[in-house]
């Protein structure tokens, strides 16, 4: 009777991945998506969201706020304030239209082409996926309207900002949490009962 190749052989043949890892002794095993295409579908979703809620806002703010005005008016807590940015997230570094261009294209790049087949549950997939969708609709906003960028969010006591700038830094500050939470976990000593 022939060897029959094992199951995570067998599935990763059809674009697959196995449903359980290894797990240290002592600890349940950590599930993960099943497919690849799976992942590529929570990812590019979680990124079509951004995108959508990002220009939704920003086209709300744009039609009803005429550019330099705020609501309400004076010191609230947080007024929407209609401003153009030339800088990257939080309003750094104005006008370097092409770098942050290049680099949202290399982000973007990087993530559709690497981000599924990194290991991490759904919670890094989401993280990329903001990543991504900040990236993008700040880089459509950059070559619409000339090499800047709607901001509308201010606290008066920090840069003024959109909702694409909060998913890139959300995203950045989970995925940075995921990816050493996991090499703590691969570093820790096995516990034994």
């Amino acid at each position: 009777m022939g060897r029959q190749a094992p199951r995570h052989e067998l599935l990763a043949g059809r674009g697959q991945v196995t449903v359980e890892e290894q797990a240290a002794p002592g600890t349940l095993p950590r599930t993960r998506t099943r497919t690849t295409r799976r992942r590529y579908a929570i990812m590019l979703g979680t990124a079509a969201f951004v995108i959508a809620l990002d220009h939704l806002t920003k086209w709300l703010v744009t039609s009803h706020i005429p550019l330099g005005e705020q609501v309400p008016a004076g010191n609230a807590f947080v007024n929407i304030h209609d401003i153009q940015n030339s800088g990257a997230a939080f309003s750094i570094g104005p006008g370097l239209t092409y770098i942050y261009l290049g680099v949202a294209l290399v982000v973007a790049v990087y993530i559709v082409a690497w981000g599924p087949r990194m290991t991490g549950g759904l919670l890094r997939l989401l993280a990329l996926g903001c990543i991504l969708g900040g990236s993008l609709s700040n880089g459509i906003d950059r070559l619409v309207l000339n090499g800047n960028v709607t901001d509308f969010i201010d606290f008066h006591w920090w840069p003024v900002f959109n909702c694409a700038d909060m998913a890139i830094v959300g995203g950045m500050l989970v995925a940075v949490y995921e990816f050493g939470f996991s090499r703590r976990e691969e570093g820790a000593p096995a516990r034994h009962p």
